[in-house]
């Protein structure tokens, strides 16, 4: 068994049988229909059409010679049987964007212009015979150990030759593709889809289930509603921006780029220089760690979901109310699995079940924003990595109690987290700082001002500009001695009078976490975080005079 034959479900020929015999029926009463309009009745059949077209008449005028042509209706038959044997097999999905384009122009290229008689479409569509289809399918699916080749190739065929920053010699960091965006500020679907195929083939060097044909179409739309910003694709192997004129500019992560040359030489062994087909040396700077991305399948429910509505009154016609803030798995996108991983995804970024429960969903703030993060990067923030264990509400209030917040005192909550912790304080004197870019869109749809940054590093450059607040209210990682640089880190933006106030491990009870400084402390709270059994302390700290 070839290697990537799994990606490929096979064909029944009793499938391939079943689809001639229905087209032989149909064609023997097509041929019939044509040649009984051929005959006498074609000289009265126009007399129904006149006598019952009404007003209707001024663009129901097509002769009765062109809607009964034989040659046209057999077309339409041909096509419509050719998509259900593609459709047997996901050989379709998988094809190259190339492939799929010339498929997509044979079966539609008659519909467009209709049938003349002795002119045939540039692209002519195959006769749908026993001769011709067993063999076709069969060289398709033959043809799939060519298709990741092909989709590489063509990926890199699709580049703007406009631009000057596409290397012709291989893929470099920044590429650009022209017309993603078209008139009327619709999707490009077969530009979207060479993208769509270097996400295909990144998914495979990764190891990850392919994304749907059609499935960039989304992200393409989602960049374009922030024309110019850089969003992340992919759990970080792919960087996308889209411009207004329709351009859409990719960074592709170093390692990645590599791999994908690496297929370039393969097929084009004297066109590609060494330097592009040289591996990495390290991790980049400036590109994140990769991250092991949602499957697509989760992915496209979530891109999928559509606002709430509900009926209001019993009147007609019918009127609806949309409810705020709140998003429905819309009807026959994925299945049970996806969908159930789908809701812990949004769960996770604050949504409660509304209605319908597993359907319909309510967050404490518009919601959209959020969903796009998570649909253009496929990820979560990694709870381990980031250390995010949402504080609880009883531990919050013992922060807020604890702090004493004045009226006009300005307030700095670092590692924001989703704002569980930021929600008790005053939103329009509070600055949240916070490293995970999802959190950060949660933070922002909650209406908070959100600063995007490791706080350590931020922490450094704010305390040399001169940057205080009155209150620090936090709640840091613990792991790995972080909780006390956090704090210690903290304490140098405090404002003369200032004070920290924060949920630090137990352990900490009693010790000098700031040296100079007067700590108080609440009692111990077991079993604080949920899924843990960690038990914490708030602590309160002010310098002494």
């Amino acid at each position: 068994m070839e290697p990537d034959q799994a990606f490929y479900a096979p064909v029944s020929s009793d499938a391939i049988d079943r689809l001639l015999g229905e087209y032989r029926d149909r064609r023997t009463r097509i041929t019939q229909l044509g040649d009984l309009m051929a005959g006498s009745l074609g000289g009265v059949i126009h007399y129904f059409i006149e006598g019952n077209a009404g007003e209707e008449r001024s663009y129901r005028s097509l002769y009765l010679d062109r809607l009964f042509n034989l040659d046209g209706a057999v077309k339409a038959l041909d096509a419509a049987y050719w998509s259900k044997t593609l459709a047997l097999t996901d050989v379709f999905d998988l094809m190259p964007q190339k492939r799929k384009d010339a498929w997509s122009k044979q079966l539609t290229a008659w519909k467009d212009r209709g049938y003349e008689p002795g002119k045939k479409p540039e692209e002519d569509l195959p006769p749908y015979t026993e001769e011709i289809v067993r063999p076709t399918l069969a060289g398709l699916l033959t043809a799939r150990s060519q298709f990741f080749a092909e989709q590489v190739d063509g990926i890199f065929r699709a580049l703007s030759r406009v631009h000057v920053t596409n290397a012709p010699e291989g893929f470099s960091r920044r590429m650009i593709v022209a017309n993603v965006i078209g008139a009327w500020e619709l999707t490009n679907s077969s530009m979207c889809g060479h993208i769509n195929d270097l996400r295909r083939v990144i998914a495979k060097f990764m190891g990850r289930e392919v994304p749907s044909w059609g499935a960039t179409e989304a992200a393409v739309k989602i960049a374009f509603r922030s024309p110019g910003e850089w969003m992340i694709l992919d759990g970080g192997t792919i960087r996308l921006r889209v411009y207004k004129k329709g351009t859409a500019h990719l960074e592709i992560h170093p390692e990645m780029a590599y791999r994908l040359n690496q297929v370039l030489a393969h097929l084009h062994p004297s066109a590609i220089p060494s330097q592009f087909r040289t591996k990495p040396n390290k991790q980049p700077k400036e590109w994140p760690v990769l991250s092991r991305p949602l499957p697509f399948s989760v992915i496209a429910v979530l891109s999928g979901m559509r606002q709430v509505a509900e009926r209001v009154g019993d009147g007609y016609p019918e009127q609806y109310r949309r409810i705020p803030n709140t998003l429905r798995f819309d009807y026959g996108v994925g299945g049970d699995a996806a969908r159930k991983e789908a809701g812990r995804v949004l769960k996770s970024v604050g949504a409660t079940p509304y209605g319908k429960a597993g359907i319909d969903f309510e967050f404490p703030y518009d919601p959209r924003p959020v969903i796009d993060e998570i649909v253009t990067s496929g990820c979560l923030p990694d709870q381990k990595a980031h250390q995010f264990y949402p504080t609880p509400p009883r531990v919050a209030e013992i922060v807020l109690e604890m702090a004493n917040i004045g009226e006009a005192d300005t307030v700095l909550e670092p590692e924001a987290g989703q704002g569980d912790l930021a929600e008790y304080l005053p939103k329009n004197r509070t600055t949240c700082v916070e490293l995970a870019p999802l959190h950060c869109r949660v933070l922002q749809a909650r209406g908070f001002n959100v600063i995007e940054a490791d706080f350590l590093a931020w922490a450094e450059e704010a305390q040399a500009k001169g940057v205080r607040f009155d209150k620090v209210c936090m709640n840091p990682p613990f792991s790995e001695g972080r909780a006390l640089a956090h704090v210690r880190a903290a304490a140098t933006l405090v404002s003369d009078g200032g004070t920290v106030t924060a949920v630090l491990p137990a352990s900490c009870r009693g010790t000098e976490v700031l040296a100079g400084w007067v700590h108080e402390w609440s009692a111990v709270l077991p079993n604080a975080f949920e899924g843990t059994g960690v038990s914490v302390v708030v602590m309160h700290a002010f310098p002494s005079e």
